[in-house]
């Protein structure tokens, strides 16, 4: 939001510099981010050319003596050769001497020659001077402009302009009027009372005026005022109203349409004229038909649907509500007639319509944000007096359709919540008038008050607000640091489960040298129906770019593909995790907490290379299904889960490769992850190539850990007594899992059998058609006493009755 100083002036009655200005408002807010004080303009002097002559080598250029002043060359004339039609005796105008740089056309003058014959400087045009567009020749001002004294003091040009970084919540503030009005409540001057408007209103507005919604969309447009100006002459805007305009970085067009963008930055209350000879029947305000389309005012053309609300008449589509004109009702030089539109426009309505046709104006930024209500008819009858006081005219009575009034929003406000909010201590007489200067009206006795917000705040909702304004106003600056109170004890953990989970994941799988990886939580539809997505409700409705359509349902995809990324640029042999969210669907539960990862090529945990010593340390080989399982069990177990109720089972997903793959079980129904070499069908989908393995752990799933009565760690048992092993062989067959022949075994005896452990799997044509050879050794720990070769005996018969009875399986002769 730009604005200059002396346009806030007009609403300011202060004393204050132009830096007190600037630091008071970044201090309530409104943060200042650059301000620009016209220092380029100072160099610029009023000249008076003495004698013009014609260059002796050049018809279209003139040699001018021209007098700068007793300041400029000890008093002496310069010579200046100048190339302007307008270029004459007597013609006073701005000079620019050596050393000065010229805005307009980007360059710094030195002393030179042009065609034999030096020049000493150079008489300006507006467009050299960032003025206006003209070019047509040299500034040429009044016979009575004081000679040497500064052209830009002179012209007006000498103008701080002041651009504030103006955040959404703010709205009020997207017009000069209101940075003035919170300016004056902070304390910093006087704001001034606007000027009612005073003009003669003479017959009726002839073209008629509908609201054409159905009785659920009346809040799209919630009021619209219109009012016809005959007979007005539409020439250029006012040298004074130009310069302001093009001071924060507009283009002057024409006196009406100036206007409407002087009352958009004035008054934060954006405006529309229609030359009335143009619009055929009456105004319709109305949703647009599928496949209507608009020439607008930026010479696009936009096709149109029924999301969208408009201005029609009977030849069509005019105007998009709240954003911009058509090309076809826009005003010009043979205007004579016009229609002020003033009217209110739901902001949603307009933000998503912004953002589906790619239009950013300041209308839309206004709209979006919420404009005042309540100055909606005061904004039309200003319109029209400059409409009447700059182009004449004679103006028709008002027509205002929909608009039901400002109902203001009441908040019982206890004045204590600043304190308990801030830490800041102010007084509830204090907090009155500040809510009082800002236009809050503020009722009740003693320590609440009932508290109406003014139409121009739509931003405030409760009394958190309220609290940000009195803070804002009393002094941000005024809130002394102080330490927290110490608790005294050791506080209770901060971070959820899940928090601590989802760090612990990250450690362990960085520590498995795992580089962490952060994609998109959307991706291209067909990746996501390869992963089990690509539903209806899980389709964005505005992507940032057509192939990033769907929120995705595996980490796995966006992974897959940043592998792909690197393998392109050389480096193949990579090992990704990221944690984070996946969707099943879209409500709050769909959401899941995953922990994902892949590795590719040789990027096993034990390197990755080659390397004449990898024979020994197994890196060197490529990545497969046991790598993968070995990084997803590591999560589990970082996550704290007991490791002995984990079971494998195999087979997974669709998109993981069928005879290498598993699932992770905790009992028959909590699924705690996948893990697999991927599906060659999937991988050629993606385009991705090289030998891959990855996995998935939900951690959401996995269950809250159990709480303990006590932190402190239970005493530390060791048995005094000799561990000793014993190694079982089974026959079983092909189709037997091995876990299952270890959780058989471990259950013969829980309190003496510690530990399974499968070391060695045998398959041949002496064993039987379809069948394998299992064998396990069996850590066995005595607690209570040395086992004797009987107690051995009676522990084998148990065990082997425990994998035939599970398994099928006998002991291998």
């Amino acid at each position: 939001m730009k604005f200059t100083l002396s346009w806030l002036k007009d609403h300011l009655e202060t004393d204050a510099s132009l830096d007190a200005i600037c630091e008071r408002l970044t201090t309530i807010g409104l943060e200042v981010e650059e301000v620009d004080d016209k220092a380029a303009y100072k160099p610029f002097t009023i000249a008076k050319v003495i004698e013009a002559k014609q260059h002796p080598d050049a018809d279209r250029l003139r040699v001018l003596t021209v007098d700068a002043g007793p300041a400029v060359n000890g008093g002496k004339p310069l010579q200046i050769v100048c190339g302007a039609p307008n270029a004459r005796t007597g013609l006073v105008g701005a000079l620019a001497l050596p050393g000065t740089y010229v805005p307009g056309i980007d360059v710094t003058l030195s002393v030179g020659k042009i065609r034999g014959v030096e020049s000493q400087g150079m008489m300006c045009s507006e467009k050299e001077l960032d003025m206006s567009d003209s070019h047509d020749g040299i500034i040429d001002l009044p016979a009575d402009a004081p000679v040497g004294a500064s052209f830009a003091e002179y012209a007006g040009l000498d103008d701080p302009v002041i651009e504030i970084n103006l955040t959404p919540n703010r709205p009020d503030c997207t017009s000069i009027f209101g940075i003035a009005r919170d300016l004056a409540a902070s304390g910093l001057g006087t704001l001034k009372a606007p000027k009612t408007p005073s003009f003669k209103a003479e017959g009726e507005t002839s073209v008629g005026l509908t609201l054409d919604f159905a009785a659920e969309d009346k809040g799209l447009c919630p009021g619209f005022a219109l009012r016809l100006v005959r007979g007005v002459k539409n020439g250029p805007s006012p040298k004074w109203m130009q310069q302001r305009l093009i001071a924060i970085g507009l283009r002057p067009i024409n006196a009406l349409v100036d206007i409407t963008n002087y009352m958009t930055f004035d008054q934060g209350r954006p405006m529309h004229v229609f030359d009335a000879s143009k619009v055929k029947g009456g105004l319709v305000v109305r949703r647009a038909q599928a496949g209507e389309t608009l020439l607008a005012l930026d010479e696009r053309e936009y096709t149109l649907s029924p999301d969208n609300v408009v201005i029609a008449d009977d030849s069509g589509v005019e105007s998009i509500g709240g954003i911009m004109g058509g090309e076809h009702s826009g005003c010009d030089e043979n205007t004579t007639d016009v229609l002020i539109e003033s009217a209110l426009w739901d902001p949603m309505n307009v933000a998503r319509t912004g953002r589906t046709l790619g239009i950013i104006t300041d209308a839309r930024y206004r709209f979006e944000r919420g404009v005042d209500p309540e100055y909606m008819v005061p904004g039309l009858e200003r319109t029209t007096e400059l409409v009447l006081d700059l182009c004449g005219g004679t103006a028709a009575e008002k027509k205002v359709e929909g608009y039901e009034g400002y109902t203001p929003k009441v908040i019982d406000y206890p004045f204590s919540e600043a304190k308990r909010l801030t830490g800041l201590d102010i007084s509830a007489g204090e907090s009155r008038d500040i809510l009082t200067r800002l236009g809050f009206a503020v009722s009740g006795e003693g320590e609440r008050a009932e508290v109406s917000v003014p139409s121009w705040r739509p931003d405030v909702e409760g009394k958190a607000d309220l609290v940000e304004e009195v803070m804002r106003i009393h002094g941000v600056d005024k809130i002394s640091p102080e330490p927290l109170p110490s608790a005294g004890a050791v506080n209770e953990k901060i971070l959820t489960t899940l928090q601590i989970r989802s760090r612990a994941t990250r450690r362990e799988l960085a520590a498995r040298n795992m580089m962490e990886a952060v994609t998109w939580s959307f991706i291209p539809e067909e990746h996501a129906k390869l992963f089990g997505g690509g539903a209806p409700a899980l389709k964005l409705s505005n992507p940032i770019a057509a192939d990033m359509s769907d929120m995705r349902p595996s980490l796995l995809p966006g992974l897959l593909s940043a592998a792909k990324r690197n393998a392109a640029i050389g480096h193949g042999d990579v090992a990704l995790f990221e944690v984070a969210a996946t969707y099943e669907n879209d409500r709050p539960e769909g959401q899941r907490r995953v922990a994902g990862g892949l590795r590719r090529g040789t990027a096993t945990l034990s390197g990755s290379g080659r390397m004449w010593s990898n024979a020994e340390t197994g890196a060197g080989r490529s990545v497969g299904v046991f790598d993968a399982k070995a990084d997803a069990l590591a999560v589990i177990e970082a996550c704290g889960l007991p490791m002995g109720n984990v079971q494998i089972v195999a087979g997974g997903p669709d998109w993981y490769h069928p005879g290498r793959s598993g699932t992770i079980k905790m009992g028959p129904k909590i699924v705690l992850g996948h893990f697999g070499e991927f599906h060659p069908k999937v991988l050629e989908a993606l385009d991705v190539s090289g030998k891959l393995a990855g996995f998935e752990v939900f951690i959401d799933a996995m269950p809250e850990p159990k709480k303990k009565a006590t932190r402190t760690k239970p005493a530390l048992t060791l048995s005094p007594f000799q561990a000793v092993s014993r190694d079982f062989a089974f026959v079983v067959d092909r189709t037997v899992e091995a876990g299952a022949i270890e959780r058989a075994a471990a259950g013969a005896d829980r309190k003496l059998i510690t530990g399974v452990t499968v070391f060695d799997i045998f398959e041949g044509a002496s064993l039987g058609e379809g069948k394998k050879s299992v064998a396990i050794e069996v850590a066995i720990q005595p607690v209570e006493r040395t086992l004797t070769d009987e107690d051995f005996e009676a522990l084998t018969k148990k065990i082997v009755a425990n994998v035939e009875k599970s398994t099928g399986g006998v002991i291998r002769s």
